[in-house]
């Protein structure tokens, strides 16, 4: 898993409350069980009309915001089923984090399995970044993780909380394989004891 450490990115305002994981990405696409590829059909029945063209007022479909890595978001994002196909197709289109005022706990912890992260602030918080990227090419936010900040364009400071563990895994790209991974001494060694003991199992 790629690891976060820090972002400074375009951010793309997306106000709407109650996304859901269909929204995010419809259940035509959910066929595959690879995580690439997904990114082309993100938001696809807000990005495209029905014969396939792009929606020009949708904003991932305006110029300032076609390579945005942070998207601000609105309340209860990531609701619905619990598709991990979410987090997937947002990380392949190229969003590394979502700021909101809350998250699906399912969602929510789906983004940190696939190196996503995702950011809670308060509505106050969130209207002022909900402001900063609205500034189009200038809606540059940088994320620090391992200071827990966001730093506006205008220099302004958020602090966020996260949970140790949590951050852990992200800045060092540590899914729940990789933390077993980091085990496998002890489990080599215990499985050899075990063999040693009981060579009838």
């Amino acid at each position: 898993m790629q690891k976060f450490t820090k972002l400074t990115a375009v951010a793309a305002p997306m106000p709407m409350i109650n996304v859901d994981t269909d929204a995010i990405i419809p259940k035509q696409f959910l066929k595959t069980i690879k995580r690439t590829g997904l990114g082309k059909h993100l938001f696809s029945e807000l990005r495209y009309d029905e014969a396939g063209k792009e929606k020009p007022e949708f904003v991932l479909n305006k110029p300032a915001y076609r390579k945005a890595e942070i998207l601000v978001a609105g309340d209860n994002f990531g609701c619905g089923s619990s598709r991990e196909h979410a987090p997937w197709a947002l990380l392949d289109f190229g969003i590394r984090c979502v700021i909101s005022t809350d998250f699906a706990d399912i969602f929510y912890n789906n983004c940190f399995q696939n190196g996503i992260l995702p950011i809670k602030v308060s509505p106050e918080e969130l209207e002022k970044l909900m402001d900063d990227a609205n500034r189009g090419s200038n809606a540059t936010l940088s994320v620090d993780l391992e200071a827990q900040e966001i730093r506006g364009p205008d220099g302004g400071v958020i602090k966020f909380e996260m949970d140790a563990y949590r951050k852990h895994c992200l800045v060092n790209g540590l899914d729940n394989i990789g933390i077993t991974m980091t085990k496998g001494q002890a489990i080599d060694s215990y499985e050899a004891k075990s063999k040693s003991e009981k060579p009838w199992l």
